[in-house]
Parts: structure tokens; sequence; C-alpha cells
């Protein structure tokens, strides 16, 4: 049987605590990602990715603004 939020309480936390638990088990992760490589498919979007915003770097949209519009949607 595979883990849920109800199994462990999780979706009766506050919403700080599960924003919480989120980084934490973000952050363990991360450090554990950091001993996996890429896979071949994942270099080549990496690559394809990198040459599109090369090729026309006014496309990319600036953190703060993509921010914000999530922010928007979580609020409304």
């Amino acid at each position: 049987m595979p883990a849920t939020l109800q199994t462990y309480g999780i979706d009766r936390l506050p919403f700080a605590e599960r924003i919480a638990l989120v980084q934490e088990i973000w952050d363990s992760i991360a450090a554990e990602a950091e001993n996996h490589a890429l896979t071949l498919s994942q270099r080549d979007e990496i690559d394809r990715r990198m040459a599109s915003h090369e090729s026309n770097p006014q496309a990319a949209i600036p953190w703060e603004r993509v921010e914000a519009e999530a922010l928007a949607r979580l609020n409304r």
C-alpha cells in the first residue's frame, strides 16, 4: 500500500507545517540527487532548452513575474 497524506496524517497538519515538511522533503531529495547522474534524454532536453534560450533570450520570463503569477493563482 503506497503512503498517502492520510496515512501519515499530513492532511491534518496546519498549512505552514505542511509547507515546512515539503521543504524538508525537497532538501533531502536534493541532497540525494547530487549522487545521481542525468540520463541522456535529460541532458538532451537541457541542451535543447539552452539552445532555445540562447537563440531567443528575450522570450524568457523573469522569475519575479513567474513567482507573482503563481502566488496570484494560489491566492484566488
